[in-house]
């Protein structure tokens, strides 16, 4: 690169550089590694296009770019990922937080919103970025979260203490670390549900990077699900719901394993695609 690059032009050729390997929004994953060089958000880029970027800060960029166009997800490299329009520290110990995922936590809302709903439990944390999300736009509710992973579990607490939300972490499988007696009136999950063929069709970003452990399960992906509902029917007091995502591939399989609950449905996405599955115990 030639010594007098300014943002302008930094931003210009690595979307064509970008571009040219194939990446879907080029001009955004330029915008996102710059801005994270330069220890500046993307408006700061527009509204500072002719200035110079110093020769320490462009050859982090390349660094950026070089690590970006081998697979690795950018969220990764900048380490950190937006959801619900809050900030999330995010590294190869957790999954991405998902677009598709705010329907999930937008649901919950609307739920909590009712009136009725006391306490929340998040299965699987990952990041925290969905019992975060629920504590910091619903204080009056109270918020646990599980996950069997130790690492995930410091990146969640990591977060929860960004965003000052008081949330109860526990380690162990599914429901099992929680108390004895300890019901829950609204229990959430977006838990592994790739199967090995998906993940194994997916894009570099997510089949080399985004841990296994947050991404697949065995055999038609849903085999975590199916430990899940029988406790989450147990844990949820009466009137309580339970919460979970799914590829839209197993809408059929999904809805055969919910046909006993005394209220069910299945939500769609922004793409009108199936998503949430919401069941409901009334007994």
């Amino acid at each position: 690169m030639r010594k007098d690059w300014s943002i302008k032009e930094l931003l210009i050729w690595t979307t064509r550089y970008f571009a040219d390997k194939g990446m879907q929004e080029p001009r955004l994953e330029a915008e996102i590694l710059l801005a994270h060089v330069l220890k500046r958000n993307r408006v700061y880029l527009y509204a500072n296009y002719e200035e110079p970027v110093n020769e320490a800060e462009r050859q982090q960029f390349r660094d950026c770019i070089t690590r970006r166009t081998k697979g690795e997800p950018a969220a990764y490299i900048t380490g950190q990922r937006e959801f619900m329009s809050l900030p999330f520290h995010v590294n190869a110990d957790v999954l991405i937080p998902r677009p598709e995922t705010e329907v999930l936590v937008e649901t919950a809302m609307g739920l909590i919103q009712l009136g009725s709903i006391k306490r929340v439990c998040d299965v699987g944390t990952g990041s925290g970025a969905i019992a975060i999300s629920l504590a910091h736009y619903a204080p009056q509710v109270e918020v646990f979260a599980v996950d069997i992973s130790p690492e995930a579990l410091s990146m969640a607490r990591c977060n929860a203490s960004l965003h000052q939300t008081a949330i109860r972490f526990y380690r162990g499988d599914l429901l099992e670390p929680l108390e004895d007696g300890l019901d829950m009136d609204l229990i959430v999950a977006n838990l592994p549900y790739l199967t090995k063929a998906q993940l194994e069709q997916a894009e570099v970003g997510v089949r080399d990077f985004e841990p296994r452990l947050a991404l697949m399960a065995d055999d038609d992906g849903l085999s975590i699900y199916r430990r899940l509902l029988p406790q989450a029917h147990d844990r949820l007091r009466p009137g309580g719901y339970c919460l979970w995502e799914i590829d839209p591939g197993q809408e059929r399989a999904a809805r055969d394993m919910i046909k006993d609950w005394d209220e069910a449905e299945i939500l769609t996405d922004y793409q009108g695609r199936s998503r949430v599955v919401k069941v409901r115990r009334m007994k």
